[in-house]
């Protein structure tokens, strides 16, 4: 895999547009560029007993021994299959959902199991994965911390996926390609360059994530993208920027990074 590349692809109303290859994001950059910073990987799970530990175990046994992934949950709501005990054999502590911060009352959802995510969890950095990935390795985590870690201003990473459309590949999934992206073009345009809003896979610093508000279902993703860009310019320390990135295949991905300095002068880095 060619190593450190930038192309320039020209200017939008975002700002320039580069690529990035992925080969910057090894295990052994990120470990050298965590400078103490805690890791940690939240994945929100229910009746997931079949596909959790294809998740959880590369995390463990890959990122947790190698000391880049500090802490590694599963938090479970309600799940009536096997999904805890699967979790909690492939490596990752098991925290029920509703033992989080129980005055909030029972969970309302997904977004509301992400929530209490950040109360239980104690890393400066958190990744969020759903737990039924069916092509899940590593580089998923990778690709989602590096931005992070090594550029300061990055304050979320979004995941992106070779979705096929008609059979076209690359042009994403029902949902996102008619009604997602063009509500956000049309209500969001300065957000309408994110390529698929409602994915799963996305890592944001604790500071910011204790800052904002979350969505109680499954509009958590949507909501965090667009609540991020609105409080970009208020939150103190961080004045810069979000990321978008795509597991290509196992050595690959993209990612795109568009400022919020309030959106007056974006740049746009893409990660492949």
């Amino acid at each position: 895999m060619p190593g450190h590349r930038w192309q320039d692809r020209g200017q939008s109303v975002h700002g320039s547009r580069h690529h990035h290859r992925s080969a910057d994001f090894t295990l052994d950059t990120l470990l050298a560029a965590k400078a103490g910073r805690r890791i940690s990987v939240c994945i929100p799970a229910q009746d997931e007993e079949s596909s959790i530990a294809a998740v959880v175990g590369p995390v463990h046994d890959v990122l947790v021994r190698a000391g880049l992934v500090d802490e590694l949950l599963v938090v479970d709501d309600g799940s009536r299959d096997r999904t805890a005990e699967v979790a909690a054999g492939a490596g990752a502590v098991v925290v029920p959902a509703a033992d989080v911060r129980p005055s909030a009352g029972p969970t309302l959802g997904k977004g509301d199991v992400l929530w209490r995510s950040v109360a239980v969890s104690t890393g400066d950095i958190i990744v969020w994965l759903d737990a039924d990935l069916t092509s899940f390795d590593v580089s998923y985590v990778l690709g989602l911390v590096g931005p992070l870690l090594l550029h300061e201003q990055v304050v979320l990473v979004r995941a992106v996926y070779d979705r096929a459309l008609d059979g076209m590949s690359g042009e994403g999934g029902r949902v996102t390609e008619l009604v997602a992206r063009p509500v956000i073009s049309a209500l969001f345009p300065h957000l309408a360059h994110i390529r698929q809003p409602l994915g799963g896979e996305y890592s944001i610093r604790r500071e910011v994530a204790e800052a904002l508000s979350f969505e109680v279902d499954y509009g958590v993703e949507i909501g965090l993208l667009i609540d991020v860009a609105d409080a970009a310019p208020r939150l103190r320390r961080i004045s810069g920027m979000f990321s978008e990135y795509a597991p290509g295949s196992a050595s690959s991905f993209s990612a795109s990074v568009p400022s919020l300095r309030v959106f007056a002068n974006p740049g746009l880095m893409t990660f492949d």
